[in-house]
């Protein structure tokens, strides 16, 4: 008599969804409160602590996340076969080199902290979305989430750096329209499945490029493009959530 493992098969994929989930919260949560240590101690600390998390502390935690960038590397090649430690081998590494670059970057400039702290919660969400839901979801989702952030980048600098975000919103919009291509031709095989509805990552790159393409005309615009985006996003986030139930 013929054994069916297809009982067993989708228990065991879904307790590995919800374990990555959570290992992502926790990594998540542990970068947003090293951010926050930051402001409050660093930029919302007077002029002599301030000096002092400039010349010593920050330069602690670049050498502290560089350690654990290598012993996570190392972890990750001893390991071998262990896919379990391997993936928190891989987790202490991108720790690592978040609290590297994170402090690199807050010492070269106090601002781009805020941008740090819109970042790791939206890429925290991201990466829950990629465990929990539908893969042309996770896509759709993390292309409006990509250009949520580019959009609120658009009214936040100015100068030279704005020349600079501008320049990487073209380059975006020529990426979204390559994936539109990509997916249409079905050659996203590694992404979205053959029984995959692409028609949500069709919806998701036109929306963002055309939001994207007026607000390199007009940062006034930009405003009211991020929350038509952020409308889609919930809503889009609202279905597949009732799907997955």
């Amino acid at each position: 008599m013929a054994t069916n493992h297809n009982r067993k098969s989708k228990p065991v994929k879904k307790n590995d969804s919800m374990n990555g989930a959570m290992d992502f919260f926790i990594v998540g949560c542990l970068a947003e409160l090293f951010l926050l240590t930051l402001r409050r101690n660093y930029i919302g600390g007077s002029a002599l602590q301030q000096i002092a998390w400039y010349d010593t502390y920050l330069k602690v935690f670049m050498g502290i996340g560089a350690v654990i960038l290598v012993a996570g590397l190392a972890l990750f090649r001893v390991w071998g076969k262990d896919q379990k430690k391997k993936t928190y081998a891989a987790l202490a590494s991108v720790l690592g080199v978040f609290l590297a670059v994170s402090s690199a970057l807050v010492r070269w400039n106090m601002s781009s902290l805020t941008l740090l702290m819109v970042v790791v919660p939206v890429a925290m969400i991201l990466c829950i979305v990629w465990c929990l839901y539908d893969k042309e979801c996770a896509l759709a989702l993390t292309v409006l989430a990509v250009s949520l952030v580019a959009l609120w980048l658009c009214r936040r600098v100015a100068g030279p750096v704005a020349l600079v975000v501008k320049g990487v919103i073209v380059l975006y919009i020529v990426a979204m329209v390559a994936l539109i291509v990509l997916a249409k031709a079905k050659k996203l095989k590694g992404i979205l499945s053959a029984k995959a509805d692409p028609m949500p990552v069709y919806v998701s790159c036109g929306l963002s490029a055309a939001a994207l393409a007026v607000a390199l005309i007009s940062s006034g615009i930009a405003y009211y493009a991020m929350w038509a985006l952020a409308a889609v996003v919930f809503a889009l986030a609202v279905y597949y959530t009732v799907k997955q139930l």
